[in-house]
């Protein structure tokens, strides 16, 4: 996800297999964490470090973006274009700054940059350190990691725009699907949920994953009409949760202040549908006016979201842990 970013939607719906959004917040269990491209707070984002660094913060998932490379690696990226997050301009051999244009032994030889260098420049000390990850190693290091805490850590994938990759002969559906099986997570109980602003490629994974699914939505796109009653049953129809940007869920008024609540989360948990909303972050130019991160997680919790994709996962998980003591 990305803040202030219009996405398109292509409408359909098909029926599905996967019954209960009690899949991905277990009845009787806490809201989930989910580490937004990682710990982009205190790591470049989409990086195996980064991931790391929020599972052991005490994130339930990771959130990896899914893009693809000319061979049809799956790698975590937020955009195709590897010049705001890779130090692809220190490496002028590479003709082409798109990923799709690269095999995965060229995209090796990039390695990973802070993209907002001016709002973490703390960040900037590990510009070189980290290279690009595969789905692979992302799915071993969820893992390795699991089993050496002892609890369930798991990976909310993020096709990203699924439907340019097709148009470009790189579906990403096969390669998702074939690193899922050989990982063992394609089961109803992995703890693995995928996510798309687009339906069509949602739609024709559904019948191949076993896994829950998530629409994500975006205010101001033409996917808002999905937020009615009428479409979150459509989304029922193929998806376990809703994705929607965090002021769909609370908008903000003339003044920056969070407002009240809509009725989206009441009517997505009557269609049984669980909701996670995007994106949080700690720096005050991303808040709400008059209240710190920890009172915007509240807010949120109060209206009864059931997950938050957070950049700093720590402060997710101590207002989480506040949020229930306050219960």
């Amino acid at each position: 996800m990305h803040p202030r970013r219009s996405s398109s939607v292509r409408s359909a719906a098909v029926a599905g297999p996967l019954p209960a959004p009690a899949r991905v917040r277990w009845v009787g269990s806490t809201p989930i964490v989910i580490g937004h491209r990682g710990a982009p707070g205190y790591r470049p984002e989409h990086t195996l470090a980064g991931y790391e660094l929020a599972i052991r913060m005490g994130a339930d998932y990771i959130e990896p973006d899914l893009v693809c490379t000319a061979d049809r690696v799956l790698v975590a990226r937020h955009d195709a274009l590897l010049t705001t997050t890779t130090d692809i301009a220190a490496h002028p051999a590479i003709a082409s700054p798109l990923v799709q244009d690269l095999t995965l032994a060229q995209l090796r030889t990039l390695r990973a940059i802070e993209r907002w260098p001016d709002l973490r420049p703390a960040n900037t000390a590990y510009n070189g350190h980290f290279p690009v990850p595969t789905l692979d190693e992302i799915l071993g290091l969820c893992v390795r990691l699991g089993a050496e805490l002892g609890r369930r850590v798991g990976a909310y994938l993020e096709l990203k725009h699924p439907t340019r990759f097709t148009d470009l002969g790189l579906p990403l559906g096969a390669p998702l699907v074939a690193s899922l099986e050989a990982a063992g997570l394609n089961t109803p109980d992995a703890p693995v949920i995928v996510e798309s602003f687009d339906i069509g490629p949602l739609r024709e994974l559904r019948d191949q994953l076993h896994v829950p699914i998530s629409q994500l939505v975006e205010s101001g796109s033409a996917a808002e009409h999905l937020l009615t009653p009428a479409g979150l049953a459509q989304i029922a129809t193929y998806a376990q949760c809703v994705s929607p940007g965090k002021d769909l869920v609370i908008p903000r008024d003339a003044t920056d202040r969070l407002g009240a609540p809509t009725r989206l989360v009441s009517d997505a948990h009557a269609a049984g549908l669980a909701v996670h909303c995007w994106t949080f972050r700690d720096e005050e130019r991303f808040r709400p006016a008059g209240l710190d991160a920890t009172a915007e997680y509240m807010a949120f919790l109060d209206a009864g979201v059931d997950g938050v994709f957070s950049d700093q996962p720590d402060t997710a998980v101590a207002a989480r842990r506040s949020w229930m003591m306050r219960a």
